[in-house]
């Protein structure tokens, strides 16, 4: 590949090697339809860059430097981010399936519509993260802060939210099925539009002083045997 491929900002339907970006730093560059499929990218400044329909699949980003980075209708399951800094980052109808987050940076970050099933989010550098019309089954998200806000068609069902904090929060068309919750906190959560499924007697007590439906109520007690009329 020559360095004129290279020479527009805009890159389209290249194949992306350790090499190539190399060549690529100090500037923003915006790659549409590029395969970055199992890369070694590690370690490499990427700040400000647009990736568009790229496939990432299995790439090596760790540690990158990946901060107000888009990444938009791209493929990256089993991408590696471990230790990246994504602060500020966009991602867009991505898929990070099962795509590993651990201690990066994501303050400012948002994920929209997005597939994280599975993904290991553990030890992450922020404050606030934003998720919305986002699938997290089976995700690892434990101890990330949700205080006070607006939740809206996240898919929590099986996730790690151990230690989360959900205080004030509002749950709109979300599911909490059989997550695990152990020390996570709920006061002043609006929980109704929430799919509690698979609830136990033990995990009733973490709901303390949250909000839940007449509905929700009926279906924990009968979760323990008991019949509502």
């Amino acid at each position: 590949m020559t360095d004129d491929l290279f020479a527009d900002t805009m890159i389209r339907h290249q194949t992306i090697t350790r090499d190539s970006v190399g060549s690529l730093q100090g500037s923003s560059r915006h790659l549409a339809d590029c395969d970055i499929e199992e890369s070694d990218l590690s370690g490499f400044d990427m700040s400000g860059w647009t990736f568009e329909r790229c496939n990432l699949r299995r790439t090596n980003l760790s540690t990158a430097v990946l901060e107000s980075t888009r990444w938009l209708n791209c493929r990256a399951a089993f991408a590696n981010f471990t230790g990246a800094k994504l602060n500020e980052a966009v991602f867009v109808a991505s898929d990070l399936n099962n795509a590993s987050l651990r201690r990066c940076a994501l303050e400012g970050a948002r994920f929209e519509r997005c597939k994280l099933t599975g993904a290991d989010l553990s030890e992450i550098k922020a404050l606030s993260v934003h998720f919305e019309e986002t699938l997290l089954i089976n995700a690892k998200l434990p101890g990330i802060s949700f205080r006070k806000r607006t939740l809206r068609r996240l898919d929590f069902s099986q996730a790690d939210l151990r230690k989360c904090d959900f205080r004030q929060s509002v749950f709109e068309e979300c599911s909490l099925r059989e997550a695990a919750l152990d020390g996570s906190r709920f006061d002043g959560a609006d929980l109704r539009g929430a799919d509690l499924g698979g609830l136990r007697l033990q995990d009733a007590n973490r709901f303390r002083g949250a909000t839940i439906s007449r509905g929700q109520a009926g279906q924990l007690l009968g979760e323990l045997g008991l019949n509502v009329v």
